[in-house]
């Protein structure tokens, strides 16, 4: 990783600990902001892009085995 981790947790409005979108976008290898900075998205909505994105070291992992695999597209 190339930065410290966020918070894993933050308080909701009722005091309840939930996922911090800034922790899930560290997990992804994503920029800090790179999701949870985007204007007028909410918590919600930010979860769902992160959840739903590939894993950009993953994705580089994969290419790679398949370029030593001489697959192409």
């Amino acid at each position: 990783m190339t930065r410290p981790a966020p918070a894993p947790t933050e308080l909701n409005s009722n005091n309840k600990p939930r996922l911090n979108a800034a922790f899930a976008e560290w997990m992804m290898g994503l920029p800090a902001g790179h999701v949870t900075a985007v204007p007028g998205i909410s918590r919600a909505h930010q979860l769902k892009a992160i959840g739903n994105g590939v894993c950009p070291q993953q994705a580089v992992a994969a290419y790679s085995s398949l370029l030593e695999l001489g697959v192409s597209s």
